[in-house]
């Protein structure tokens, strides 16, 4: 009768380093399933806390007069709590950095792309990444302080506070994300679409625009839609350049309240808690947090929609 074999020192070896990899992939499974779960319960902490805070201020002022009203005096004798002129100024500000941001950023994209060699991609690309470094106080005081007294002299009517200006510099501010996800996106497509396209005799440009910028469209899409989350987050430019009245206007010479700049002002202040004008906190928090999510959820349909999978 053959006895058991003993094992070798190799054999105990393979065995245990077997068993160490095994716990270290249990291990990591655990802590990269708590890091997701955190992120979700953080995300459905503030969503709880944003509609619980809220429903005590919708049960005094009626949400039809909430989201139509064109008055917002909150802390006045006479309260009135109409957001719009808050909406409008954050939509409005908003669209304009955009209009800045997008066509800048994707001509720069395309440049960074298509037509810079490997050492200017190097260099500029993290020198244009470094402005996310530079903190909002900074841009703040330079709209303040540089660019409206500047533009004053070529803009007739643009006031001291405005709404033009800070939508300027969070352009600005937000092209990193547009330029540096919208370059990646463009560089993910396959080389053999381009080489198709200058066989068929396109130029340099035509690729660029009729064949790469399609082909890259779902990611350039989410470029758009972070650097529109970022803009209408943005709060410490608009707070310091753009007014803390909330004025009811479309002119972006004047200056208004946005949304998160009334909260910073109502944050600073000494309102008693639990009042309704420090309800109001949260009631116009949960309007940004619904606006910003619709914005990524259009952007995740569209991404869904025109994605390219190479």
């Amino acid at each position: 009768m053959a006895s058991d074999s003993i094992p070798t020192a190799s054999e105990l070896e393979a065995s245990g380093f077997v068993m160490r990899r095994r716990l270290l992939g249990n291990v990591m499974r655990v802590v990269m399933f708590l890091s997701a779960a955190l992120s979700v319960f953080v995300t459905t902490s503030i969503v709880v806390i944003l509609v619980s805070e809220s429903w005590v201020f919708f049960q005094t002022v009626p949400i039809v007069e909430f989201l139509t009203g064109t008055v917002w005096t909150p802390v006045f004798t006479d309260a009135r709590f109409g957001i719009l002129p808050l909406l409008v100024a954050t939509i409005e500000v908003a669209t304009l950095a955009l209009i800045i941001a997008i066509p800048l950023g994707t001509i720069m994209a395309v440049y960074l792309s298509e037509y810079a060699p490997n050492s200017v991609r190097e260099t500029i690309k993290p020198a244009l990444e470094m402005l996310e470094a530079v903190p909002t106080v900074v841009f703040g005081y330079f709209a303040l302080l540089v660019m409206t007294p500047f533009l004053q002299n070529f803009i007739p009517g643009l006031n001291g506070i405005n709404l033009l200006v800070p939508s300027i510099i969070i352009g600005i501010m937000i092209l990193p994300y547009v330029v540096s996800v919208s370059e990646d996106a463009m560089r993910a497509v396959p080389n053999g679409l381009r080489e198709g396209a200058y066989a068929l005799g396109m130029a340099r440009w035509q690729v660029a625009f009729r064949v790469v910028i399609p082909g890259a469209f779902s990611g350039i899409t989410a470029a758009y839609i972070l650097g529109m989350s970022r803009a209408v987050g943005e709060t410490m430019v608009l707070a310091i350049a753009g007014g803390q009245n909330p004025n009811l206007t479309f002119d972006p010479r004047e200056g208004a309240a946005t949304i998160t700049a009334y909260i910073v002002q109502m944050s600073l202040g000494d309102l008693p808690h639990g009042s309704l004008a420090y309800s109001t906190i949260f009631s116009t928090g949960l309007v940004l947090f619904l606006l910003t999510l619709s914005f990524n959820v259009a952007g995740f349909y569209l991404r869904k929609r025109f994605r390219e999978v190479y």
